[in-house]
């Protein structure tokens, strides 16, 4: 049985504000291991298949801030976190942010807590509904700022998903999410490029490319420790295979089979002129590490 810091032989109970597919599926989960659960959502109604679940709903949020000192919160965005939990008397409390947000709401939000006499916690959930509550489904959420209230809630807010402490500045969890999450968008953007680019040929299932492509991806993943050395070392230079002067004069191929293809070049093209600009400016023997300063730089 997983159990809270708080409490060494019982389930801690806790309080979920929002019940969304994702805080539905956060629900079940703490459900599941037995924790006692009080649920609030704006549309009631979507609280009546957890209660027939064990949950309690409360009826005004806040009834459902007062039944726990865990208060997790899933809601829309971080303006409805400010305007639900306006009224509520929060002292006392630990809240835990789950909302997606930036960096700066999440800093705003914690000084908010503080000033209200909360505790404060912010989350960037590294997972989809369906991940949620299935260990082997690798995802996890990152958290942020108060350390002591992490370490007292851990073993509760691990029930769902794995968790990952990132530092006391309460931006962090959510500068981790988003910096993930842009890298992603990166690369679906190739990978709808990619398939852009073979979609004309009837010869070449795409479910056959797939394969190819996963795996060279996966390959090419390994290039960000390399980088990571390089922003550490200061050494834009150091270990690197193909320099920058290359891959943006191979660039060249790359935007003549677009053409020839019928492929519009949009998704990449913004990189392939960054690339152009750094090697202009005199530093093509460097790997990809000196675009992240210029990017900085602008």
């Amino acid at each position: 049985m997983t159990t809270d810091h708080t409490s060494a032989t019982q389930p801690a109970p806790l309080t979920l504000l929002g019940l969304g597919d994702m805080g539905t599926a956060l629900a079940r989960a703490w459900l599941a291991a037995g924790h006692p659960l009080t649920v609030w959502n704006r549309t009631a109604a979507k609280a009546e298949p957890l209660v027939a679940e064990g949950a309690r709903a409360a009826a005004t949020l806040e009834e459902a801030v007062a039944a726990a000192d865990l208060v997790v919160v899933c809601l829309l965005d971080d303006a409805s976190v400010g305007e639900a939990l306006a009224a509520a008397e929060l002292t006392g409390k630990d809240i835990v942010n789950l909302t997606t947000g930036t960096p700066a709401q999440a800093r705003e939000r914690a000084g908010w807590a503080r000033q209200r006499g909360a505790r404060f916690l912010d989350g960037g959930i590294m997972a989809v509904p369906p991940m949620i509550g299935i260990p082997e489904a690798g995802g996890y959420v990152f958290y942020s700022g108060d350390h002591a209230l992490f370490e007292q809630h851990r073993d509760t807010l691990a029930v769902p998903v794995g968790t990952r402490y990132v530092g006391t500045d309460p931006g962090h969890a959510a500068l981790h999410d988003v910096a993930l999450l842009s890298a992603m968008t990166g690369m679906f953007a190739g990978i709808t490029h990619a398939f852009a680019l073979m979609r004309p040929e009837q010869d070449v299932k795409p479910t056959a490319f797939a394969g190819m492509l996963t795996d060279w991806l996966r390959a090419m993943a390994d290039m960000s420790a390399g980088m990571a050395h390089q922003l550490e070392s200061g050494d834009y230079t150091e270990g690197v295979a193909s320099n920058l002067a290359m891959m943006s004069a191979g660039n060249a191929t790359l935007e003549t089979t677009a053409e020839e293809q019928g492929v519009s070049g949009e998704l990449l093209a913004p990189f392939m002129a960054s690339m152009r600009e750094r090697v202009a400016h005199g530093y093509g023997d460097e790997g990809l590490a000196g675009l992240v300063d210029m990017l900085r730089q602008r």
